[in-house]
């Protein structure tokens, strides 16, 4: 298993200002935003129809000793207002045909949410079964715009030998393993997950549970922590829509690896995950709003450096 970065977190800097940032830190791995909510992509989609460039970017690439883990386009294919929509999936079908002129296997995403009707202007997200018209939504949402686009979608990335990885994230239609299990059952086996914990504590999911549940459907792992403030939970649940930087009022925050959650509980997602099957990367995110990008990223690397299982064991004489 090998350590890498999610370069969002550098936006505002080139690759070429990022690159000497990951070697001090041992980190030779990155997944690469190109576009929709990561913005300031380190890889332009614009190498699609530019040789000479693309030819520049995989020379800086190998000269740096950088392997590509993701390429990354975190957006909403299903909004429901069609500009919208319509530029997030051409963001995506474009990021899968520069996957597979990269020779990258994965490319990351969202769900996405659609809203209530097909005259709606924003997305949707059904939390409750009650009132009764909330189900009929959900089901509406699913079966006429979740599985048709995914069942297609997919099938575009198949022919281009490319999978999608998507992020169980809360707002969208998949945030659970359940609904993660839902989609890649309708949508075929190169429709996985970017496992990311951060999403699953505060939901309440074990993570740890979360794998085992998931196993060849996890395609590609986020390293990000989650620290839950019982006190505030006790008064307002986990669904909080406070400010991020409203620390102190809010029931949860996202940390730095190690800030939520110890070496032990990390020493076991790791070896859940390789019991699952999964031996790639961990690609750290930082989103932590109590430390700078430059602390998170240390700290981070400096922590994961150690909670990773470099070599896969040798056959066991009892085996």
């Amino acid at each position: 298993m090998r350590l890498g970065i999610f370069t969002a977190l550098f936006g505002q800097l080139t690759l070429d200002q990022v690159i000497p940032k990951l070697q001090k830190l041992n980190i030779s791995t990155v997944e690469l935003g190109t576009g929709n909510y990561p913005g300031d992509p380190h890889c332009k989609l614009e190498y699609l129809d530019n040789a000479t460039a693309l030819a520049e970017f995989r020379k800086k690439m190998d000269g740096a000793g950088l392997s590509i883990s993701a390429l990354s386009c975190h957006g909403n294919p299903l909004h429901p207002v069609k500009e919208i929509r319509e530029k997030f999936v051409a963001i995506s079908r474009r990021t899968i045909l520069l996957a597979e002129k990269l020779g990258v296997k994965t490319v990351i995403d969202f769900s996405g949410c659609p809203g209530d009707s097909d005259n709606a202007r924003f997305p949707n997200w059904v939390t409750c079964p009650w009132p009764p018209d909330f189900l009929e939504v959900l089901k509406w949402q699913w079966e006429e715009k979740a599985l048709p686009f995914w069942s297609e979608h997919a099938k575009f990335a198949r022919d281009h030998g490319v999978r999608v990885a998507i992020e169980m994230h809360p707002g969208f239609l998949v945030y659970s393993p359940e609904n993660m299990m839902r989609l890649r059952a309708a949508a075929g086996d190169n429709i996985g997950c970017n496992f990311d914990p951060s999403h699953l504590f505060w939901q309440g999911i074990d993570p740890l549970a979360a794998v085992r549940q998931l196993g060849a459907a996890v395609f590609h792992v986020h390293a990000k922590d989650t620290m839950l403030w019982q006190d505030n939970i006790n008064k307002t649940g986990v669904l909080d829509t406070k400010n991020y930087t409203d620390e102190i009022n809010r029931a949860w925050i996202f940390r730095t690896v190690g800030y939520g959650h110890g070496v032990e509980w990390w020493n076991n997602l790791v070896s859940t995950l390789r019991m699952a099957g999964y031996d790639d990367t961990l690609s750290i995110e930082h989103e932590d709003s109590l430390m700078s990008i430059e602390e998170g990223l240390t700290k981070a690397a400096s922590f994961l450096h150690g909670v990773l299982l470099k070599e896969k064991p040798a056959q066991a004489w009892w085996a």
